[in-house]
């Protein structure tokens, strides 16, 4: 049995070891790993940080090879979303159109192209986030923060997000003060109509 690599990202947008399997794959934009399949310092290449599936067109990659992108995998679009990931143009087109349609319509700056959206994502998944919010407040989709645990919005309730799956979490309405996770911009995307994926255990 292989051993688990440094490539789960986590709603803080960390990447991690851990044994579990994400539902989604993606990347940002080139090799972050050496030929041991190790994490170098960076955590980015590009400003193109994408979320795609598992599995196209019956391609195969080898995880970590040398000198190529450095798959990451994530429990779930939400999660990506919160990292500041978008839907990949190339195996997620019908997501990726949908994800522009809704930037049109959200008010959001910029055009709706791969370059000008990647430059603001990119903007603030670099900022520090420091923003109280209510959970009640965000749409289905969204992620904010208390100390180290990250919980997801979804159908006014919160689920304590893990690599394995969400947990109801005992009281939705919580104490303050609650850190937003997902960056700004995707906020604006999931309450202007985007529908993201979530695990089934967070419905």
């Amino acid at each position: 049995m292989s051993h688990p690599l440094q490539n789960r990202v986590t709603p803080f947008g960390e990447i991690v070891m851990v044994s579990a399997r994400g539902t989604m794959m993606g990347n940002r934009g080139g090799c972050l790993h050496d030929a041991a399949q190790r994490l170098g310092r960076r955590r980015w290449t590009s400003r193109r940080w994408i979320c795609c599936r598992l599995s196209f067109k019956g391609w195969h990659r080898n995880v970590m090879t040398p000198g190529r992108y450095t798959e990451l995998f994530f429990l779930d679009e939400a999660t990506a979303l919160a990292a500041g990931h978008r839907p990949c143009a190339l195996c997620r087109r019908a997501d990726y159109r949908s994800f522009q349609a809704v930037w049109r319509r959200s008010g959001l700056p910029g055009a709706d192209r791969a370059d000008a959206m990647d430059r603001l994502l990119h903007a603030e998944r670099t900022d520090l986030r420091d923003k109280s919010v209510r959970p009640g407040d965000l749409p289905n989709g969204a992620m904010v923060a208390q100390g180290e645990a990250a919980y997801l919005v979804n159908n006014s309730r919160l689920y304590r997000w893990s690599h394995q799956g969400y947990t109801a979490a005992p009281d939705d309405g919580g104490s303050p003060p609650w850190r937003l996770l997902t960056v700004q911009a995707m906020v604006t995307i999931l309450a202007s109509g985007y529908t993201p994926g979530i695990h089934q255990s967070g419905n």
